[in-house]
């Protein structure tokens, strides 16, 4: 039974971290593009080495969560994989929509979108995962965050 976690601890931290290595082949140069270093961005913009930080870290809190999430249903259970798909859809493609289309309202629409899926994971399991419930925190918090910015880039540009 543990060597299964391991196992699924791992597809896990593959999947989740891809998303975010296939997010970065679609922001078509992101933050370092004369459309983006041109923008007014918020001043609690954090340094661009936070976003690399923040991003692992999430994803390796956020892969521990979804591994302990998975072993407390005792069966395959397709509403979790379907909600865990879309939440990976909306993940990569903001960086397609914002960084490579410059469509900062859609970008906006899909990060709030992505905001109030993982704060369905965050209170919908929250009896099942208890303490574990704290790994999935960084996401929204980092996600309160990144709304703001792109918030702030949608109304003052």
């Amino acid at each position: 039974m543990m060597q299964n976690k391991y196992i699924l601890f791992f597809l896990f931290l593959i999947v989740n971290f891809g998303a975010l290595g296939f997010g970065t082949l679609l922001m078509n140069n992101g933050s370092t593009s004369n459309w983006y270093l041109n923008l007014n961005k918020a001043p609690w913009t954090p340094e661009g080495w936070v976003f690399g930080v923040a991003w692992f870290s999430i994803m390796l809190c956020f892969s521990f969560y979804m591994t302990n999430l998975a072993f407390e249903f005792k069966r395959k259970n397709n509403f979790l994989i379907k909600i865990f798909t879309v939440q990976w859809l909306l993940n990569v493609s903001w960086n397609y929509v914002f960084f490579n289309q410059h469509l900062t309202l859609v970008g906006f629409l899909v990060i709030i979108c992505l905001w109030l899926l993982v704060g369905f994971f965050t209170f919908k399991y929250i009896n099942k995962l208890k303490g574990y419930t704290l790994l999935i925190a960084p996401y929204l918090v980092w996600l309160t965050i990144a709304s703001s910015l792109n918030g702030y880039i949608i109304f003052f540009n």
